[in-house]
């Protein structure tokens, strides 16, 4: 196999961070190098997003800087992973013939083979235009090449995992389901990730022993609905020794007698709540476990329980409601309505919200504003439930129409842009209130911090790059994933080091219920003491989303 330097951004959410992390390790038990420069890369690949339309935006500027940069090294090999390129398929590379790979994102346990092609193609062409190399969920060849009906090789790819303890700062990923079945009418997930794939619960709490071996302590449970997480023991199936994962089914609901978060529970099925209990219990290594996203129908009782009785699950949901006004909801396919959304969450702060002993719940959400045919009504209507929800934060998007989704085909976008931007600006402004009065209201408290690493104001007074390290705050910002040789530092060690330079060194960290608290190291410590671990502090003032404190004990 050609060696190659590699050069791998990451754009859009947590899902994409993962598959980004999965890719790099498996490209590098292959020989392959990394590298943060793209201008040294043999390959370089984006993993890309196509739910907002910043992110995409980005995709398309990088691929336009690599024209000049591909006309100076034709040999050069150029991939887009990732939604965009499942959505577009090859209509991606006529518009961008810089492009050389297509890979979706249920295909990527092919893309070392990819890769390796078209190296080799561009090495015995000499960089002449070849045939391009492409992997999508739709391509009729891959379908054919399946070597059984319920075989998934993709889970191969989480399955084969490679983590040292210099991979992480104490904190990583872990998928527990892939793909969607909601087919809500502005989101393209359900057409780009694939139906809703459940993994066999001995892999997921196998890769958690494994990380926590490796010195991983917070784990995150992703999903697009990680609550409707359900295994069928008795109906696995094993393809050359290995359990496969299980296809979603068209979710039933909670029964309304007990709200539990599946009708069918029985000794052979493992539930999300069965789920959250194994890895609690059998991976006690791990201090922390989160979980998202969760959806909002069907979110049972019997979770809620399991994370009040298990002091080291998170109390923190994430939980989408979109819109406050039920026109919009049922417009947007959502599924529920905004009574069942304000029940769950009372039934939620009812479990779990406990701040005298420490333990608040934090709940955030998402909001779009200005979907199609929305208006003053509707819009008072998500006001009035923002104000209710009291979110620690919101993640508040103006609607954009996005090629390959139902609205995108069938509903005009009729509300004036500059009607997204007034209503968009006035919830920002609401939520930031709220947010901080939530912050105040921890004021004078003590919580567990796990430290994620110098804070913003560190790393600049540092002159540091905001690229250069990882950035799990803001789930929208690109992510430059730098490659190393096993064994080495990590770059974000070579930070601190740098940082470790002068006086106490302002650190960033959260609490179980997600809020942001920035501290400083104590005089003689570095940073690299408390980076990856949890420790105590009173928390002295609250500004926006942030808490500040100091280090007790």
């Amino acid at each position: 196999m050609p060696a190659g330097r590699v050069y791998l951004e990451t754009f859009g959410c947590q899902m994409n961070e993962l598959d980004s992390e999965l890719v790099r390790g498996r490209l590098a038990s292959l020989g392959y190098r990394f590298t943060p420069d793209p201008a040294e890369a043999d390959v370089v690949l984006y993993n890309t997003c196509s739910v907002r339309e910043q992110a995409e935006q980005k995709v398309w500027s990088r691929l336009g800087d690599l024209k000049t940069h591909k006309a100076e090294r034709p040999e050069t090999v150029v991939g887009v992973l990732g939604c965009m390129a499942e959505r577009d398929g090859e209509d991606l590379i006529k518009r961008m013939p810089v492009v050389d790979i297509l890979c979706g994102p249920g295909e990527l346990d092919k893309l070392p083979e990819l890769i390796d092609n078209a190296l080799r193609t561009r090495l015995s062409l000499r960089a002449e235009r070849s045939a391009s190399q492409v992997a999508l969920q739709g391509s009729t060849s891959r379908r054919s090449a399946t070597l059984a009906a319920a075989q998934d090789d993709l889970e191969l790819l989480d399955l084969s995992r490679a983590i040292s303890p210099t991979d992480h700062s104490g904190s990583a990923y872990v998928r527990i389901t892939r793909g969607c079945n909601k087919f809500c009418t502005y989101c393209v997930v359900p057409f780009t990730r694939g139906a809703e794939v459940h993994r066999p619960p001995d892999h997921i709490v196998e890769e958690c022993k494994r990380l926590a071996d490796a010195g991983v302590i917070e784990v995150t449970l992703l999903g697009q609905t990680v609550n409707h997480y359900r295994y069928e023991d008795g109906a696995a199936v094993t393809v050359n020794g290995m359990l496969q994962p299980q296809k979603g089914r068209i979710y039933k609901g909670a029964s309304a007698e007990g709200r539990r978060s599946d009708a069918f529970t029985g000794e052979r099925v493992t539930t999300f709540a069965d789920l959250l209990r194994r890895i609690h219990d059998e991976v006690p290594a791990i201090k922390r476990l989160r979980f998202v996203t969760s959806y909002p129908r069907d979110f049972g009782d019997d979770v809620l329980e399991v994370m009040r009785d298990h002091p080291r699950i998170c109390r923190y949901l994430h939980v989408p409601a979109q819109s406050g006004s039920d026109r919009m909801l049922k417009m947007m396919n959502r599924g529920y309505t905004v009574a069942q959304y304000d029940e769950f969450i009372a039934r939620a702060r009812h479990y779990l919200d406990q701040p005298e002993l420490g333990r608040p719940l934090m709940i955030s959400g998402d909001i779009i504003v200005g979907f199609p045919t929305e208006t003053d009504e509707d819009f008072e209507a998500t006001k009035a439930l923002l104000q209710r929800s009291r979110y620690k934060n919101c993640f508040i998007f103006k609607y954009s129409p996005r090629p390959g989704t139902v609205a995108y085909d069938r509903i005009p976008d009729d509300v004036p842009d500059e009607v997204k931007r007034r209503r968009n600006n006035e919830l920002l402004a609401l939520q930031t209130g709220i947010s901080e009065e939530i912050g105040r209201a921890q004021v004078g408290r003590e919580f567990e911090v796990y430290v994620e690493g110098p804070s913003r104001r560190a790393k600049k007074q540092a002159g540091l790059k905001k690229s250069s390290l990882r950035n799990k705050a803001n789930h929208t910002i690109s992510l430059t994933v730098s490659g190393r040789e096993p064994g080495e530092a990590s770059e974000s060690h070579g930070a601190i080091a740098s940082i470790d330079a002068g006086g106490p060194v302002q650190l960033s960290g959260r609490t179980d219920g997600d809020q942001i608290v920035f501290f400083d190291t104590p005089e003689g410590r570095s940073p690299a003491d408390f980076i990856g671990r949890l420790v105590r502090v009173r928390i002295e003032a609250a500004q926006g989303m942030s808490l500040a404190g100091s280090l007790l004990g």
